[in-house]
């Protein structure tokens, strides 16, 4: 059985992302449903903090934020390669931005009246009105795009996928690349998700024909794990060494601090504990829980907020 463990829930657009990865590792991993909203006993348990999806557990190391769960795939699959070599940088950046700027755009275009109404159409109001307020609170720190304003900016930012669709099967290289794989999911949710929306996809036959492309990866090799059982294997398992790797100090803050860290906008709710890492690519933070034991949370040093507790 894999050790890899994905959190996730099947509607969120980062998981599939996510999910699109494992299928083009072909990894087998094991899936723990979550909830989309809180409370979230069982992740917070394993996190101290920090609520959003997806997350990665290898027995008691839990990586925080896709762009560190691409690494860490990478790392455990070099083969086939989400960075291709010629074009590392340009990828990261492009994913980046896909993961930000047109994230942004495609949910605040999405979700408006029609697109609400394909997510919560057949369920009781009380469902939409607990996201609702939940998102606000994950958005406290946040500008939303207001709807035409997001849809001008939608528009844009699909011509230019177009373009570089229009001669090329993928963003950036000849397979499927990190870029790819950030650049799909924001439009998968427009796609899938709010289908009264999609139309804004029409104009675009590259991207939609790139959009099944993607969508052909497929999701690898998952079998079912509950959360409780995730949790209990974080208990049984030791952390993963952290002695030896280079401390790039930006902050001034001495390993062995009490620290946290949070998101920089949506989703700050912040994770405390002892940091024992800071690399140039990642932070990661001991705490103890008591389900969960002894646990390494990292995070991605792009993004987030390190403080002194």
């Amino acid at each position: 059985m894999s050790d890899l463990i994905l959190h996730h829930y099947p509607t969120s657009p980062f998981a599939e992302k996510i999910r699109l990865v494992l299928g083009f590792k072909q990894l087998a991993y094991q899936s723990v449903h979550i909830p989309p909203i809180l409370p979230k006993p069982d992740v917070l348990a394993l996190t101290g903090g920090y609520r959003k999806t997806p997350l990665l557990q290898v027995g008691a190391d839990i990586y925080c934020d896709t762009a560190l769960i691409c690494d860490v795939l990478e790392h455990r699959q070099p083969l086939p390669s989400l960075y291709p070599p010629q074009h590392k940088g340009m990828a990261r950046i492009l994913a980046q931005w896909a993961d930000t700027s047109l994230f942004w755009a495609a949910m605040a275009y999405a979700l408006q009246a029609k697109g609400l109404g394909d997510m919560f159409g057949n369920m009781p109001p009380e469902a939409a009105k607990a996201f609702g307020e939940d998102r606000r609170a994950m958005s406290a720190n946040m500008t939303r795009l207001r709807p035409a304003d997001a849809a001008a900016a939608l528009k844009s930012y699909l011509r230019r996928l177009s373009e570089s669709l229009e001669t090329q099967h993928y963003l950036v290289d000849a397979t499927p690349g990190v870029a790819d794989f950030a650049a799909y999911h924001p439009l998968w949710f427009c796609r899938v998700r709010t289908p009264s929306m999609a139309g804004v996809l029409d104009a675009f036959p590259s991207v939609l024909a790139w959009m099944d492309r993607m969508a052909a990866i497929g999701h690898g090799q998952p079998a079912k794990l509950s959360s409780a059982d995730a949790v209990a294997i974080a208990a049984a398992a030791e952390p993963l060494p952290v002695e030896g790797q280079t401390f790039q100090d930006e902050h001034g803050i001495a390993l062995g601090s009490r620290v946290t860290v949070a998101a920089e906008s949506f989703g700050p709710e912040p994770t405390e504990g002892e940091l024992v890492a800071a690399t140039r690519m990642h932070y990661t933070l001991r705490r103890t829980d008591p389900r969960a034991g002894t646990v390494h949370v990292h995070f991605p040093r792009i993004g987030y907020v390190l403080k002194a507790a």
